[in-house]
């Protein structure tokens, strides 16, 4: 029977399953396609379109650097070159890795293949989706750190002689929340010049002639597994010391900190998340990194990233049709351009992300995605946003992210409380309201920030449903002492602001 393996443009490792399970490299065609229309299905950030494109056209090279017969083919469609390669080598069985996003085994499997579809279970997660759906369904409700813990005890990280976590807690979060006071030297940022392949790929993008989004040049990340590699120890060498204190800090003009830059190269597939992990954990035993740190990073990659692939592929199909608060408002149309904004931290971040793709978690939970739920936008709407935007983004991490953590959407499926907060927050974790319009203190008044009156808006909006989490009591109590014309104000002020934007 000849066979032929299809790798997707983010499983871009020679250990992938299927690639991995072919005992005839010199032997077995390999195929990978570069399709335009998929490309076409939201205005995604230029800097991703390259990113892919030249990233697969890098590994493709290096495939058949090795001896495998591989076709590159640059497409309108999928289904155009699949027929003409599988007719061309006469294969009779087509191996294909499961796609890490669920609409795309649905494109697949709709496809017209004259050939028998073989399906290898995706190892690009520590966790399978069979260990955790075992783990889930033992479980009457779902707790991240639950899951974090479970997983550390699995493969054995961060652990003594007797199984215990190091440092006598697995937890360092309440260390990790320092607001950067003081001026502290930030480490530079690993870049890349684009070689022949990407500036070849870069002139491609510019030629496209449907809606994309950010700006393409400079062009720096990295494109390859020895950049990705790179990138990996550029973060510990000068990054991982002070990543854990500073992780939810925000600082005008700083756009990555102490943050590793990973994530683009961990869901392409160039890196794992096991030889991550265990880079950094010998990096402590070697050099003696803070625990902090180190735990808060492991906790990122086998806590978080793991959980929300699990998640993802355990819930049902339709989740991300959830819309528990029942939010409608459209997306403000300063969340596509940071300009028609007033609010500074908007301003800051959606410059950044126009310019590289790229935002650290808290500002994309904090700010990004707090808003849209404070103001009550349509998730949908801003699940697609992320999606767009972000460089890391597929189906996978912004359903999880985007519905269940930030919009708590799926009603506590996911996260045990919405993240919901107020200008005090951005206040103290960030500079960005030194140099705003608004007033952080303010909840009324021409001054108000719009955090402030929309925080209170959506606690009073959503007060009895809110009331039957525990977490929100607090909260709760704090809306009931508000002087009644105050609270009319905050809702007017939240009214007129939707209506403009």
């Amino acid at each position: 029977m000849s066979i032929g393996i299809w790798i997707l443009g983010d499983q871009l490792s020679t250990n992938q399953a299927a690639l991995a399970n072919c005992s005839a490299p010199n032997n077995t065609p390999v195929i990978l396609i570069e399709s335009q229309d998929y490309a076409k299905l939201r205005p995604y950030h230029r800097q991703k379109l390259v990113l892919i494109w030249s990233a697969m056209r890098h590994f493709a090279a290096s495939l058949e650097a090795k001896g495998w017969r591989v076709t590159y083919a640059v497409s309108d469609d999928f289904q155009t070159p699949l027929d003409a390669w599988l007719n061309e080598y006469q294969i009779k069985e087509l191996w294909v890795m499961l796609p890490s996003d669920r609409p795309f085994k649905t494109l697949i499997e709709n496809l017209s293949l004259r050939c028998t579809l073989r399906w290898f279970a995706n190892n690009h997660f520590l966790w399978s989706q069979r260990d955790f759906r075992e783990w889930a369904d033992a479980r009457k409700q779902l707790l991240l750190e639950d899951f974090y813990r479970a997983g550390r005890k699995r493969f054995g990280i961060l652990l003594d002689n007797q199984g215990k976590p190091l440092g006598g807690k697995w937890n360092f979060d309440q260390d990790n929340r320092k607001p950067l006071k003081t001026k502290l030297t930030t480490p530079a940022v690993c870049r890349f010049t684009p070689d022949g392949i990407t500036e070849a790929v870069i002139a491609k993008v510019k030629s496209l002639e449907f809606p994309l989004f950010g700006e393409i040049e400079p062009f720096h990340w990295g494109v390859t597994r020895s950049q990705a590699l790179e990138v990996l120890e550029h973060f510990i060498t000068h990054c991982l010391d002070n990543f854990g204190a500073y992780q939810d800090a925000m600082v005008t003009g700083e756009y990555t900190l102490w943050h590793s830059l990973l994530s683009p190269y961990l869901n392409l597939g160039l890196i794992t998340p096991g030889e991550v992990i265990q880079r950094v954990e010998e990096a402590y035993y070697q050099q003696q990194f803070p625990l902090n740190s180190v735990e808060g990073f492991v906790r990122q990659v086998l806590g978080w990233r793991e959980y929300m692939q699990g998640v993802y592929q355990w819930v049902e199909a339709d989740y991300f049709q959830l819309n528990w608060f029942n939010h409608t408002h459209p997306l403000p149309r300063f969340y596509w351009d940071g300009e028609l904004t007033d609010m500074n931290c908007f301003r800051q971040i959606l410059q950044q992300v126009a310019k590289t793709g790229y935002a650290h978690h808290i500002q994309r939970l904090m700010i990004l995605s707090n808003f849209a739920l404070i103001m009550g936008v349509s998730p949908f709407e801003l699940e697609n946003w992320f999606h767009s935007v972000f460089i890391d983004a597929y189906d996978w991490v912004m359903q999880t992210n985007v519905l269940g953590m930030g919009q708590f959407a799926d009603g506590g499926i996911l996260a045990s409380k919405p993240y919901a907060a107020s200008a005090n927050y951005i206040h103290k974790m960030s500079d960005y309201c030194d140099r705003c319009v608004y007033n952080y203190r303010q909840r009324t008044g021409d001054s108000a920030c719009p955090f402030n009156f929309f925080y209170w808006d959506f606690i009073a909006r959503h007060r009895d449903q809110l009331k039957s989490n525990g977490r929100m009591n607090l909260v709760l109590a704090n809306l009931s002492k508000l002087d009644a014309k105050e609270l009319a104000n905050i809702r007017a002020l939240a009214v007129k602001f939707r209506q403009f934007h």
